[in-house]
């Protein structure tokens, strides 16, 4: 019962810094929480907290402050996640139903997360070495012309028009569709290029050169550009609302942003789930005032990428997860559930 107890007098302190960035005292919180205790019993409760390294008080106050710890212990113990409310929901789903291309949905994401979170927010682009290809097609524009088009599983759409000595005949087209489908579709764009190149054998020696023409345009498609290397973040002035005790930290925390290859590492280890990485935990020293809250997104048996919160050790939990689970979601169903050929 005491380790209960103990948990709800941290919970209490944990949100009453968070709501106030202010020292919580025992007198406040028997104000602010039916606790069902005796301000005795709270002192002492409180004392054993710290002892353990919970909560911390700084300089001479009189409060306490969650320390890493502390902030730790109440994320891992989180019973509920303060569910979004309908208007931050439609507010989501709106923003990102209008998005036109995947650059858009990134960039929207990232927006509507920094706004939602009051913090600063980064969105991997969907990985290319994980994505799969959803479809291809080859359309004859006349005079030896041909436009291929790819839709991965991401949503990324890549057009090519190639230029052949000769005009092709429907028979011919409508065989190289059918076998490229057949040797693409739902694999991996790395296994998809190698896919196509044993298939080139398979065709009469004099298409071999067309084949081998519209194959080697497909593969470079399939590796134009490492987009898993690629970040979008935004929100960054938030940085500067988190309060005069955070101010030290903001110049760092700035470098490390700067530093995209330390974010995507932070990102990557969120493949599945919600990651949230508290104070030092994030393992840098310029990130160690901030809390990280990440997800992978993308479909159910894929994770595309990952994005997520940068934000002080002192944010509101709950309502960040809640969050980063509702952008994530609906990001991985605009790029693989409901993009279509149309985009």
């Amino acid at each position: 019962m005491s380790d209960d107890r103990r948990l709800d007098v941290l919970r209490a302190i944990v949100e009453d810094y968070v709501a106030t960035q202010e020292p919580v005292g025992s007198k406040s919180l028997l104000e602010r929480h039916q606790l069902g205790v005796s301000p005795a019993t709270v002192r002492n409760d409180m004392a054993v907290l710290e002892d353990e390294g919970y909560i911390t008080a700084p300089h001479t106050s009189a409060g306490r402050i969650p320390t890493d710890k502390g902030y730790r212990m109440f994320v891992d113990r989180l019973s509920t996640v303060k569910p979004l409310s309908g208007a931050e929901r439609r507010a989501i789903e709106r923003f990102l139903t209008g998005a036109v291309d995947v650059d858009d949905v990134v960039q929207r994401s990232v927006k509507v997360l920094a706004q939602l979170t009051q913090q600063v927010a980064v969105v991997q682009y969907p990985s290319l070495t994980r994505s799969t290809v959803r479809h291809i097609e080859i359309v004859p524009l006349g005079g030896g012309r041909l436009l291929l088009v790819v839709i991965s599983s991401s949503g990324r759409v890549e057009q090519r028009i190639i230029e052949l000595a000769n005009e092709l005949d429907d028979h011919l087209v409508a065989d190289l569709r059918a076998r490229v489908m057949g040797a693409t579709v739902g694999r991996r764009l790395p296994d998809a290029s190698l896919s196509l190149a044993d298939m080139i054998e398979t065709f009469a020696a004099n298409d071999r050169p067309v084949v081998s023409s519209i194959v080697a345009t497909l593969s470079q498609i399939f590796s134009n550009e490492r987009s898993d290397e690629r970040i979008a973040i935004g929100g960054t002035a938030n940085l500067a609302r988190f309060g005069a005790d955070f101010d030290s930290a903001i110049r760092p925390v700035l470098e490390a942003l700067e530093e995209q290859v330390v974010l995507l590492k932070l990102l990557g280890e969120a493949t599945t789930g919600i990651s949230v990485r508290i104070g030092h935990e994030t393992g840098l020293e310029s990130l160690s005032a901030t809390a990280i809250v990440a997800s992978g997104y993308g479909s159910d048996e894929q994770s595309l990428a990952a994005l997520g919160t940068v934000g002080p050790t002192r944010i509101d939990y709950p309502s960040t997860i809640a969050a980063v689970a509702a952008v994530s979601r609906y990001i991985g169903h605009t790029l693989t559930d409901t993009w279509s050929l149309d985009h």
